[in-house]
Protein backbone atom coordinates (compact mmCIF):
# COMPACT_ATOMS: atom_id res chain seq x y z
CA UNK A 1 0.00 0.00 0.00
CA UNK A 2 0.83 3.67 -0.01
CA UNK A 3 -0.25 7.06 1.09
CA UNK A 4 0.50 10.88 0.57
CA UNK A 5 -0.14 14.15 1.27
CA UNK A 6 0.38 17.62 -0.16
CA UNK A 7 -0.74 21.19 0.51
CA UNK A 8 -0.24 24.30 -0.81
CA UNK A 9 -0.09 27.55 1.00
CA UNK A 10 0.35 31.61 1.58
CA UNK A 11 3.05 30.63 3.76
CA UNK A 12 5.89 27.90 4.01
CA UNK A 13 3.85 24.39 4.41
CA UNK A 14 6.86 22.30 4.69
CA UNK A 15 5.83 21.06 8.19
CA UNK A 16 2.10 20.85 7.20
CA UNK A 17 3.13 18.40 5.03
CA UNK A 18 5.92 16.51 6.94
CA UNK A 19 3.26 15.84 9.93
CA UNK A 20 0.33 14.85 7.21
CA UNK A 21 3.14 12.31 5.51
CA UNK A 22 3.89 11.01 8.71
CA UNK A 23 -0.01 10.63 9.68
CA UNK A 24 0.33 7.94 6.82
CA UNK A 25 2.71 5.72 8.14
CA UNK A 26 0.60 2.61 8.93
CA UNK A 27 -0.09 2.63 5.26
CA UNK A 28 3.66 1.76 4.05
CA UNK A 29 7.03 0.66 5.48
CA UNK A 30 9.90 0.84 2.84
CA UNK A 31 10.18 4.04 1.51
CA UNK A 32 9.29 8.03 2.30
CA UNK A 33 9.92 10.88 0.37
CA UNK A 34 9.24 14.94 0.66
CA UNK A 35 9.13 17.46 -2.07
CA UNK A 36 8.78 21.57 -1.85
CA UNK A 37 8.79 24.24 -4.02
CA UNK A 38 9.99 27.84 -3.59
CA UNK A 39 11.18 30.16 -6.16
CA UNK A 40 14.31 30.88 -4.68
CA UNK A 41 15.56 27.44 -4.13
CA UNK A 42 13.46 25.72 -7.12
CA UNK A 43 12.31 21.69 -6.87
CA UNK A 44 13.76 19.96 -3.39
CA UNK A 45 13.78 15.94 -2.84
CA UNK A 46 14.78 14.11 -0.28
CA UNK A 47 14.13 10.27 0.47
CA UNK A 48 14.53 7.84 2.38
CA UNK A 49 14.14 3.72 3.21
CA UNK A 50 12.13 3.74 6.24
CA UNK A 51 12.60 -0.02 6.65
CA UNK A 52 14.12 -0.41 9.75
CA UNK A 53 13.31 3.44 11.37
CA UNK A 54 9.89 5.07 11.29
CA UNK A 55 9.59 8.62 8.67
CA UNK A 56 9.59 10.86 11.79
CA UNK A 57 13.09 9.57 12.93
CA UNK A 58 14.36 9.56 9.16
CA UNK A 59 13.21 13.00 8.53
CA UNK A 60 14.10 14.68 11.65
CA UNK A 61 15.89 17.74 10.87
CA UNK A 62 14.06 18.42 7.58
CA UNK A 63 12.55 21.44 8.19
CA UNK A 64 15.77 22.72 7.84
CA UNK A 65 16.77 21.42 4.78
CA UNK A 66 13.84 22.49 3.05
CA UNK A 67 11.05 24.96 2.17
CA UNK A 68 8.30 25.72 -0.05
CA UNK A 69 4.68 27.25 -0.16
CA UNK A 70 3.98 24.06 -2.22
CA UNK A 71 5.11 20.63 -1.06
CA UNK A 72 4.34 16.97 -1.14
CA UNK A 73 4.98 13.52 0.19
CA UNK A 74 4.71 9.77 0.18
CA UNK A 75 4.94 6.71 2.12
CA UNK A 76 4.90 3.30 0.38
CA UNK A 77 5.85 0.04 0.46
CA UNK A 78 6.95 -0.31 -3.09
CA UNK A 79 9.33 2.19 -4.98
CA UNK A 80 11.87 5.29 -3.95
CA UNK A 81 9.55 8.47 -4.60
CA UNK A 82 8.31 11.26 -5.55
CA UNK A 83 10.35 11.90 -8.52
CA UNK A 84 12.01 14.43 -9.85
CA UNK A 85 10.78 15.35 -13.69
CA UNK A 86 11.91 16.99 -16.15
CA UNK A 87 9.78 17.12 -19.59
CA UNK A 88 7.76 19.24 -22.38
CA UNK A 89 5.24 20.25 -19.14
CA UNK A 90 7.84 21.43 -17.04
CA UNK A 91 9.83 20.61 -14.41
CA UNK A 92 7.79 18.57 -11.33
CA UNK A 93 7.85 16.24 -8.24
CA UNK A 94 5.26 13.39 -8.66
CA UNK A 95 4.35 10.37 -6.28
CA UNK A 96 1.70 7.44 -7.12
CA UNK A 97 -0.10 4.92 -5.08
CA UNK A 98 -1.11 1.62 -6.50
CA UNK A 99 -0.04 -1.31 -8.57
CA UNK A 100 0.90 -1.63 -12.22
CA UNK A 101 -0.06 -5.37 -13.50
CA UNK A 102 1.25 -4.66 -17.18
CA UNK A 103 4.13 -2.52 -16.55
CA UNK A 104 6.37 -4.98 -18.94
CA UNK A 105 4.01 -4.21 -21.77
CA UNK A 106 3.44 -0.62 -21.19
CA UNK A 107 7.43 -0.32 -21.13
CA UNK A 108 7.68 -2.04 -24.88
CA UNK A 109 4.71 0.21 -25.81
CA UNK A 110 6.52 3.59 -24.75
CA UNK A 111 10.07 2.27 -26.45
CA UNK A 112 8.10 1.17 -29.55
CA UNK A 113 6.16 4.49 -29.58
CA UNK A 114 8.47 7.10 -28.63
CA UNK A 115 12.15 5.43 -29.22
CA UNK A 116 12.92 6.80 -25.66
CA UNK A 117 14.33 5.25 -22.66
CA UNK A 118 12.82 3.89 -19.22
CA UNK A 119 15.97 3.70 -16.27
CA UNK A 120 16.06 0.31 -15.09
CA UNK A 121 16.19 -0.40 -11.27
CA UNK A 122 18.76 -2.68 -9.77
CA UNK A 123 17.58 -6.88 -10.57
CA UNK A 124 15.66 -5.38 -13.54
CA UNK A 125 12.83 -3.68 -12.18
CA UNK A 126 11.17 -0.67 -13.31
CA UNK A 127 10.02 2.35 -10.71
CA UNK A 128 5.93 2.65 -11.18
CA UNK A 129 6.06 6.17 -10.58
CA UNK A 130 8.45 6.60 -13.54
CA UNK A 131 6.32 5.09 -16.27
CA UNK A 132 3.20 6.70 -15.09
CA UNK A 133 4.95 9.66 -15.31
CA UNK A 134 6.96 9.16 -18.77
CA UNK A 135 3.21 8.44 -20.35
CA UNK A 136 1.76 11.83 -18.60
CA UNK A 137 4.57 13.82 -20.57
CA UNK A 138 3.59 11.86 -23.91
CA UNK A 139 0.43 14.75 -23.94
CA UNK A 140 0.07 18.38 -23.62
CA UNK A 141 -1.31 18.91 -20.25
CA UNK A 142 -1.09 17.08 -16.74
CA UNK A 143 -4.09 16.30 -16.60
CA UNK A 144 -4.65 14.41 -20.03
CA UNK A 145 -1.58 13.03 -19.31
CA UNK A 146 -2.35 11.48 -16.20
CA UNK A 147 -5.91 9.96 -17.91
CA UNK A 148 -4.17 8.73 -20.71
CA UNK A 149 -1.65 6.69 -18.00
CA UNK A 150 -4.93 5.29 -15.82
CA UNK A 151 -6.99 4.43 -19.19
CA UNK A 152 -3.30 2.57 -20.22
CA UNK A 153 -2.75 0.53 -16.80
CA UNK A 154 -3.74 -2.63 -16.21
CA UNK A 155 -4.40 -1.96 -12.13
CA UNK A 156 -4.48 1.30 -9.91
CA UNK A 157 -2.90 4.34 -9.84
CA UNK A 158 -3.75 7.89 -7.96
CA UNK A 159 -0.63 10.73 -8.53
CA UNK A 160 0.06 13.46 -7.11
CA UNK A 161 2.02 16.01 -8.79
CA UNK A 162 3.53 19.22 -7.36
CA UNK A 163 4.58 21.78 -10.08
CA UNK A 164 7.22 24.29 -10.51
CA UNK A 165 4.43 26.81 -10.92
CA UNK A 166 3.90 25.94 -7.06
CA UNK A 167 0.59 24.19 -7.48
CA UNK A 168 -0.40 20.34 -6.53
CA UNK A 169 -2.27 18.56 -9.13
CA UNK A 170 -4.26 15.73 -7.50
CA UNK A 171 -5.82 12.72 -9.05
CA UNK A 172 -7.99 9.65 -7.75
CA UNK A 173 -7.39 6.22 -9.08
CA UNK A 174 -10.18 5.13 -11.87
CA UNK A 175 -12.41 2.96 -10.25
CA UNK A 176 -11.73 4.98 -7.30
CA UNK A 177 -10.32 1.95 -5.05
CA UNK A 178 -8.47 4.37 -3.13
CA UNK A 179 -9.69 7.33 -1.26
CA UNK A 180 -8.03 10.87 -2.31
CA UNK A 181 -9.75 14.27 0.22
CA UNK A 182 -9.01 17.92 -0.03
CA UNK A 183 -8.94 19.91 3.02
CA UNK A 184 -8.94 24.00 3.16
CA UNK A 185 -7.58 26.27 5.63
CA UNK A 186 -7.23 29.65 6.17
CA UNK A 187 -4.34 29.81 4.42
CA UNK A 188 -4.22 27.03 1.68
CA UNK A 189 -5.60 23.68 0.36
CA UNK A 190 -4.20 20.04 1.05
CA UNK A 191 -4.63 16.48 -0.78
CA UNK A 192 -4.46 13.89 0.90
CA UNK A 193 -5.34 9.81 1.27
CA UNK A 194 -5.97 10.02 5.12
CA UNK A 195 -8.43 13.05 5.85
CA UNK A 196 -7.84 12.89 9.63
CA UNK A 197 -3.79 13.99 8.56
CA UNK A 198 -4.72 17.24 8.01
CA UNK A 199 -7.93 17.82 10.31
CA UNK A 200 -4.97 17.57 12.78
CA UNK A 201 -2.90 20.89 11.25
CA UNK A 202 -6.10 23.44 11.36
CA UNK A 203 -7.49 22.10 7.57
CA UNK A 204 -11.44 21.22 7.65
CA UNK A 205 -12.65 18.87 4.90
CA UNK A 206 -13.58 20.42 1.84
CA UNK A 207 -14.25 17.82 -0.64
CA UNK A 208 -13.74 13.73 -1.53
CA UNK A 209 -12.56 13.34 -5.29
CA UNK A 210 -15.05 11.12 -7.97
CA UNK A 211 -13.09 8.33 -9.43
CA UNK A 212 -10.68 9.44 -12.21
CA UNK A 213 -11.36 12.94 -10.93
CA UNK A 214 -7.81 15.70 -11.31
CA UNK A 215 -8.61 18.71 -9.52
CA UNK A 216 -5.51 21.25 -9.19
CA UNK A 217 -4.90 23.29 -5.75
CA UNK A 218 -3.39 26.73 -5.13
CA UNK A 219 -2.71 28.60 -2.22
CA UNK A 220 -6.35 30.60 -3.14
CA UNK A 221 -8.63 27.80 -4.39
CA UNK A 222 -9.41 24.18 -5.89
CA UNK A 223 -10.36 23.85 -9.54
CA UNK A 224 -11.20 20.74 -11.47
CA UNK A 225 -8.95 19.39 -14.45
CA UNK A 226 -10.93 16.35 -15.14
CA UNK A 227 -14.42 15.99 -14.39
CA UNK A 228 -14.80 12.43 -12.21
CA UNK A 229 -16.68 9.68 -12.98
CA UNK A 230 -19.97 7.94 -10.86
CA UNK A 231 -19.01 3.99 -11.34
CA UNK A 232 -16.45 3.19 -8.02
CA UNK A 233 -15.53 0.12 -6.93
CA UNK A 234 -13.84 1.32 -3.81
CA UNK A 235 -11.84 -1.56 -2.34
CA UNK A 236 -13.51 -3.33 1.22
CA UNK A 237 -10.05 -3.67 2.96
CA UNK A 238 -9.47 0.09 3.81
CA UNK A 239 -12.36 -0.52 6.39
CA UNK A 240 -11.25 -4.30 7.32
CA UNK A 241 -8.13 -3.48 7.67
CA UNK A 242 -5.73 -0.49 6.45
CA UNK A 243 -7.47 2.33 7.39
CA UNK A 244 -6.87 3.86 10.20
CA UNK A 245 -9.26 4.13 13.03
CA UNK A 246 -10.40 7.49 12.41
CA UNK A 247 -10.63 7.56 8.96
CA UNK A 248 -13.64 7.89 7.16
CA UNK A 249 -14.21 6.69 2.94
CA UNK A 250 -17.02 7.58 0.92
CA UNK A 251 -18.69 8.92 4.29
CA UNK A 252 -18.26 5.64 6.61
CA UNK A 253 -16.22 5.57 9.68
CA UNK A 254 -13.34 2.76 10.05
CA UNK A 255 -13.74 2.24 13.50
CA UNK A 256 -17.49 2.34 13.53
CA UNK A 257 -17.49 -0.16 10.52
CA UNK A 258 -15.58 -2.90 12.46
CA UNK A 259 -17.66 -2.62 15.11
CA UNK A 260 -20.65 -3.16 13.44
CA UNK A 261 -18.87 -5.90 11.22
CA UNK A 262 -18.38 -7.71 14.49
CA UNK A 263 -21.79 -7.40 15.76
CA UNK A 264 -23.33 -8.76 12.11
CA UNK A 265 -20.71 -11.78 12.65
CA UNK A 266 -21.72 -12.32 16.21
CA UNK A 267 -25.96 -12.33 15.14
CA UNK A 268 -24.49 -14.60 11.86
CA UNK A 269 -23.89 -17.01 14.86
CA UNK A 270 -26.38 -16.48 16.91
CA UNK A 271 -29.14 -17.33 14.40
CA UNK A 272 -27.37 -20.63 13.24
CA UNK A 273 -26.92 -21.72 16.87
CA UNK A 274 -23.14 -21.94 16.20
CA UNK A 275 -21.75 -19.48 18.90
CA UNK A 276 -19.07 -21.24 21.09
CA UNK A 277 -18.92 -21.33 24.68
CA UNK A 278 -15.43 -18.84 25.32
CA UNK A 279 -14.31 -17.41 28.69
CA UNK A 280 -13.96 -14.30 26.10
CA UNK A 281 -13.63 -12.46 23.01
CA UNK A 282 -10.39 -10.72 22.12
CA UNK A 283 -9.01 -8.99 18.62
CA UNK A 284 -5.71 -9.68 17.42
CA UNK A 285 -3.93 -6.10 17.58
CA UNK A 286 -4.89 -4.00 16.12
CA UNK A 287 -6.70 -3.97 13.67
CA UNK A 288 -8.83 -6.92 14.67
CA UNK A 289 -9.81 -5.42 18.22
CA UNK A 290 -13.07 -3.37 17.05
CA UNK A 291 -14.35 -6.05 15.03
CA UNK A 292 -13.94 -8.65 18.66
CA UNK A 293 -15.45 -5.55 20.78
CA UNK A 294 -18.45 -5.60 18.27
CA UNK A 295 -18.76 -9.18 18.32
CA UNK A 296 -18.54 -9.67 22.06
CA UNK A 297 -21.23 -6.62 22.46
CA UNK A 298 -23.71 -8.49 20.50
CA UNK A 299 -22.90 -11.83 22.15
CA UNK A 300 -22.32 -10.96 25.53
CA UNK A 301 -19.47 -13.00 26.11
CA UNK A 302 -17.17 -10.71 27.91
CA UNK A 303 -14.28 -8.76 25.62
CA UNK A 304 -10.67 -8.87 27.30
CA UNK A 305 -7.13 -8.79 25.74
CA UNK A 306 -5.58 -11.80 26.50
CA UNK A 307 -1.86 -10.38 25.06
CA UNK A 308 -0.46 -7.31 24.65
CA UNK A 309 1.81 -5.79 21.81
CA UNK A 310 4.67 -4.23 22.92
CA UNK A 311 5.72 -1.49 20.07
CA UNK A 312 7.55 0.87 22.00
CA UNK A 313 11.00 -1.12 21.15
CA UNK A 314 9.44 -2.70 18.01
CA UNK A 315 8.07 -0.54 15.93
CA UNK A 316 5.49 -1.60 13.04
CA UNK A 317 8.19 -0.39 10.34
CA UNK A 318 10.81 -2.83 11.46
CA UNK A 319 10.66 -5.80 8.73
CA UNK A 320 13.43 -8.46 9.20
CA UNK A 321 14.81 -9.75 5.63
CA UNK A 322 13.53 -13.07 6.12
CA UNK A 323 10.10 -14.38 6.80
CA UNK A 324 11.21 -16.88 9.56
CA UNK A 325 12.67 -13.38 11.43
CA UNK A 326 9.63 -11.92 10.31
CA UNK A 327 7.64 -14.44 12.38
CA UNK A 328 9.86 -14.33 15.96
CA UNK A 329 9.72 -10.86 15.73
CA UNK A 330 6.06 -10.59 15.30
CA UNK A 331 6.00 -13.24 18.39
CA UNK A 332 8.53 -11.16 20.32
CA UNK A 333 5.52 -8.65 20.36
CA UNK A 334 3.05 -10.95 21.75
CA UNK A 335 3.19 -10.45 26.14
CA UNK A 336 0.71 -12.83 27.56
CA UNK A 337 -1.61 -11.59 30.26
CA UNK A 338 -1.52 -15.23 31.92
CA UNK A 339 -4.46 -15.15 34.09
CA UNK A 340 -6.58 -14.44 30.58
CA UNK A 341 -5.31 -17.11 28.95
CA UNK A 342 -4.45 -19.91 31.25
CA UNK A 343 -7.29 -22.83 31.55
CA UNK A 344 -9.71 -20.50 29.29
CA UNK A 345 -11.53 -20.85 26.42
CA UNK A 346 -11.42 -17.71 24.16
CA UNK A 347 -12.29 -16.41 20.88
CA UNK A 348 -10.54 -13.90 18.73
CA UNK A 349 -11.18 -12.29 16.00
CA UNK A 350 -8.81 -11.33 12.92
CA UNK A 351 -9.18 -8.82 10.61
CA UNK A 352 -8.58 -11.57 7.77
CA UNK A 353 -6.45 -14.70 7.17
CA UNK A 354 -4.27 -14.54 3.78
CA UNK A 355 -1.88 -17.20 4.17
CA UNK A 356 -1.88 -17.97 7.92
CA UNK A 357 1.42 -17.71 8.85
CA UNK A 358 1.28 -15.22 11.50
CA UNK A 359 -1.83 -16.43 13.20
CA UNK A 360 -0.29 -20.37 13.58
CA UNK A 361 2.12 -18.42 15.60
CA UNK A 362 -0.42 -16.31 17.18
CA UNK A 363 -2.33 -19.62 18.20
CA UNK A 364 0.41 -21.58 19.35
CA UNK A 365 1.51 -18.63 21.62
CA UNK A 366 -1.77 -19.06 23.28
CA UNK A 367 -1.58 -23.13 24.06
CA UNK A 368 1.86 -22.72 25.12
CA UNK A 369 1.02 -19.83 27.59
CA UNK A 370 -1.68 -21.86 28.79
CA UNK A 371 -5.01 -21.90 26.93
CA UNK A 372 -7.45 -24.40 27.16
CA UNK A 373 -8.82 -23.97 23.59
CA UNK A 374 -8.54 -21.08 20.78
CA UNK A 375 -11.49 -20.22 18.45
CA UNK A 376 -10.90 -17.65 15.73
CA UNK A 377 -13.29 -15.51 13.51
CA UNK A 378 -12.10 -13.85 10.51
CA UNK A 379 -14.11 -10.38 10.25
CA UNK A 380 -14.35 -10.77 6.15
CA UNK A 381 -14.81 -13.85 3.71
CA UNK A 382 -12.46 -16.67 3.14
CA UNK A 383 -9.94 -14.60 0.72
CA UNK A 384 -9.80 -17.37 -2.45
CA UNK A 385 -7.31 -14.95 -4.96
CA UNK A 386 -4.73 -12.74 -4.50
CA UNK A 387 -5.84 -8.84 -5.55
CA UNK A 388 -4.28 -7.74 -8.52
CA UNK A 389 -5.30 -3.98 -8.01
CA UNK A 390 -3.36 -3.06 -4.50
CA UNK A 391 -0.65 -4.43 -2.12
CA UNK A 392 -3.49 -6.22 0.19
CA UNK A 393 -3.01 -9.70 -0.18
CA UNK A 394 -1.04 -10.31 -3.00
CA UNK A 395 1.09 -13.10 -3.43
CA UNK A 396 3.80 -14.91 -5.77
CA UNK A 397 0.38 -17.45 -6.19
CA UNK A 398 -2.87 -18.14 -5.52
CA UNK A 399 -1.86 -20.93 -3.59
CA UNK A 400 -0.24 -19.21 -1.08
CA UNK A 401 -3.25 -18.28 0.59
CA UNK A 402 -3.88 -20.63 3.04
CA UNK A 403 -7.33 -21.20 1.47
CA UNK A 404 -6.83 -22.26 -1.53
CA UNK A 405 -4.05 -24.25 -0.46
CA UNK A 406 -6.47 -26.19 1.63
CA UNK A 407 -8.76 -26.62 -1.51
CA UNK A 408 -6.10 -28.05 -3.10
CA UNK A 409 -5.14 -30.76 -0.22
CA UNK A 410 -8.62 -31.94 -0.35
CA UNK A 411 -9.86 -32.18 -3.81
CA UNK A 412 -6.83 -31.51 -6.38
CA UNK A 413 -7.31 -29.19 -8.91
CA UNK A 414 -10.70 -29.85 -9.13
CA UNK A 415 -11.55 -28.21 -5.86
CA UNK A 416 -10.34 -25.15 -7.47
CA UNK A 417 -13.54 -25.44 -9.77
CA UNK A 418 -16.12 -25.15 -6.66
CA UNK A 419 -14.53 -22.24 -4.73
CA UNK A 420 -17.92 -20.59 -5.08
CA UNK A 421 -19.50 -23.49 -2.87
CA UNK A 422 -15.95 -23.23 -0.54
CA UNK A 423 -16.77 -20.19 0.31
CA UNK A 424 -20.51 -20.97 1.39
CA UNK A 425 -19.97 -22.36 5.41
CA UNK A 426 -23.33 -24.09 4.80
CA UNK A 427 -22.00 -25.98 2.15
CA UNK A 428 -20.16 -29.20 2.88
CA UNK A 429 -17.15 -27.92 0.78
CA UNK A 430 -16.98 -25.22 3.23
CA UNK A 431 -17.68 -27.14 6.19
CA UNK A 432 -14.33 -29.40 4.96
CA UNK A 433 -12.51 -26.42 4.37
CA UNK A 434 -12.81 -24.62 7.75
CA UNK A 435 -12.45 -28.05 9.63
CA UNK A 436 -9.06 -28.67 7.62
CA UNK A 437 -8.18 -25.13 8.04
CA UNK A 438 -8.52 -25.59 11.96
CA UNK A 439 -6.58 -28.79 12.01
CA UNK A 440 -3.79 -26.99 10.55
CA UNK A 441 -3.92 -24.07 12.80
CA UNK A 442 -5.26 -26.19 15.79
CA UNK A 443 -8.36 -24.20 16.10
CA UNK A 444 -10.99 -24.99 18.56
CA UNK A 445 -13.62 -23.69 15.54
CA UNK A 446 -13.26 -20.91 12.40
CA UNK A 447 -15.44 -18.92 10.72
CA UNK A 448 -15.49 -15.68 8.54
CA UNK A 449 -17.70 -13.18 7.98
CA UNK A 450 -19.84 -13.14 4.90
CA UNK A 451 -19.52 -10.99 2.00
CA UNK A 452 -23.53 -9.89 2.86
CA UNK A 453 -22.60 -9.34 6.28
CA UNK A 454 -19.95 -7.54 5.04
CA UNK A 455 -21.30 -5.14 3.00
CA UNK A 456 -24.20 -4.19 5.55
CA UNK A 457 -21.59 -3.42 7.91
CA UNK A 458 -19.87 -0.79 4.95
CA UNK A 459 -23.57 0.34 4.51
CA UNK A 460 -22.16 1.87 0.64
CA UNK A 461 -24.14 -0.30 -2.45
CA UNK A 462 -22.48 -3.39 -2.75
CA UNK A 463 -22.00 -2.75 -6.77
CA UNK A 464 -19.14 0.39 -5.48
CA UNK A 465 -17.03 -1.88 -3.69
CA UNK A 466 -14.35 -4.27 -4.47
CA UNK A 467 -14.95 -7.85 -3.61
CA UNK A 468 -12.40 -9.40 -5.69
CA UNK A 469 -9.87 -10.81 -3.44
CA UNK A 470 -13.25 -13.31 -2.37
CA UNK A 471 -15.46 -14.29 -5.12
CA UNK A 472 -13.15 -12.72 -7.72
CA UNK A 473 -16.03 -10.20 -9.33
CA UNK A 474 -14.36 -6.96 -11.07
Amino acid sequence: MGGFFGAVSTEDVLTDVFFGTDYHSHLGTKSAGLAAYDPAHGLQRKIHNIGNSPFRTKFDGILNEMRGNAAIGCINDTDPQPLLVRSKLGRYAICTIGVINNAEQLIERYIETTSGQIGAMSGGGQNATELVAAFINQKPTFAEGIRYAQTLVDGTVSVLILTEQGTVIAARDFWGRLPIHIGKSKKGWCASFEHFAYQKLGYKDNYELKPAEVVELTATGRKTLLAGREEMRICAFLWSYYGFPTSCYEGVNVEMMRCRNGEIMAQNEIDAGTLPTADSVAGVPDSGTPHAIGYANRSHIPFARPFIKYTPTWPRSFMPPTQKERNRIAKMKQIPVDDLIKGKELLFVDDSIVRGTQLRETVEFLYESGAKAVHMRSACPPIMYGCKYLNFSRATSDRELITRATILELEGEEGLEHIEEYSDPKSERGRNMRQAICQKLHLASLEFQTIDGLMAAIGLDPDRICTYCWNGKE
